[in-house]
């Protein structure tokens, strides 16, 4: 109890804990996991405006960096309450996408609504949300005008004529109902072969990874789907997400605090700093060609941290969060 009560305050900690253990009982796990996720990041992914900023950015960042935009088939990581940011995708021209998720959140309705509000962003050419509107999110851009010279007249009118906005709307009403479908939804997604190999040019995520338990799977599994010069393109979150006040105060629980924080969900966080994720991607052999970290320094000193965390280089005791891309040779 001590021990604990050094780590963090224990009020905090047993409300924590005490979501984990309610998920043992049956039927409550599930009620539980939609309240949780729709009051953080997986609720914002059902405002048109997020998903928009949301691809824009990504897609503005990949032709940064030299990379195919927009992509031919995109898959997404977490898509979260609506698989809006792929509808992004396929609005302004990709012809496939996968969306895939550990737990189902995303409904046809939502999808529906998310969507018809896209096509109107698209059609006004609207600026990117920028950081006023969506504070926090990740990768800042250096302008949020709209992307006119990735997303050209010419490519927009063509990739937004009526019938291909209406075909679009159709699959979407229709789901995951057969492989003949261009929007796939596909959950759980924790085998790599639920996408073919070699069929993906880029996969993405918006503070996603942070929850992955299994990443070097996850890695390896992308690795597989991405076609030769393909694609990755994630925004990684590593501070607590509310598990601890301060913002790296995940870091300072010991293996047995965590365990009772955990309880029995199906995901948390993995506590795995950036540079974990820089050595499985490249070990994965993709080449990283980009990266920006968000640094902060007002975190718990180093002598705060629990034993597994304390020799944490100090580049990841300080990085809050990453944008990273990296490509396939």
């Amino acid at each position: 109890m001590i021990k604990i009560l050094r780590e963090g305050t224990l009020p905090n900690i047993l409300s924590i804990a005490f979501i984990g253990w309610l998920r043992f009982i049956p039927g409550v796990d599930g009620l539980i996991s939609i309240l949780t996720h729709n009051s953080g990041q997986g609720i914002a992914t059902g405002s048109a405006r997020y998903c928009y900023s949301v691809w824009l950015r990504h897609l503005v960042m990949a032709r940064r960096h030299g990379l195919q935009v927009p992509p031919p088939v995109v898959a997404e990581l977490g898509p979260g309450y609506s698989v809006g940011v792929g509808l992004a995708a396929l609005i302004s021209g990709s012809r496939r996408y996968y969306g895939l998720d550990v737990v189902k959140y995303a409904s046809r309705a939502r999808n529906i609504t998310v969507f018809d509000e896209l096509v109107a962003l698209f059609k006004q050419r609207a600026d990117i949300p920028d950081n006023n509107e969506f504070p926090g999110l990740e990768p800042r851009l250096e302008s949020y005008v709209f992307p006119g010279d990735i997303l050209t007249e010419e490519r927009l009118d063509r990739a937004m004529a009526g019938d291909r906005i209406a075909s679009i709307r159709e699959n979407l009403v229709h789901i995951g109902t057969g492989q003949d479908n261009p929007i796939q939804y596909v959950v759980p997604w924790d085998d790599a072969k639920v996408i073919v190999r070699e069929s993906v040019d880029m996969i993405f995520s918006q503070s996603v990874l942070e929850h992955v338990e299994d990443l070097q799977n996850a890695y390896n599994a992308q690795y597989l789907w991405l076609k030769p010069h393909g694609f990755i393109s994630h925004s990684i979150d590593f501070k607590s997400h509310g598990l601890a006040r301060p913002w790296n105060g995940h870091w300072q629980y010991s293996r047995f605090t965590w365990a009772l924080i955990r309880g029995n969900r199906p995901y948390l966080i993995n506590r795995q700093p950036f540079s974990v994720h820089r050595n499985l991607i490249t070990m994965t052999g993709l080449k990283i060609i980009g990266e920006l970290k968000t640094p902060r320094t007002d975190g718990i000193p180093r002598h705060r941290l629990a034993k597994d965390w304390r020799n944490l280089h100090e580049d990841d005791l300080t990085c809050s969060g990453a944008f990273i891309q990296a490509v396939k040779s």
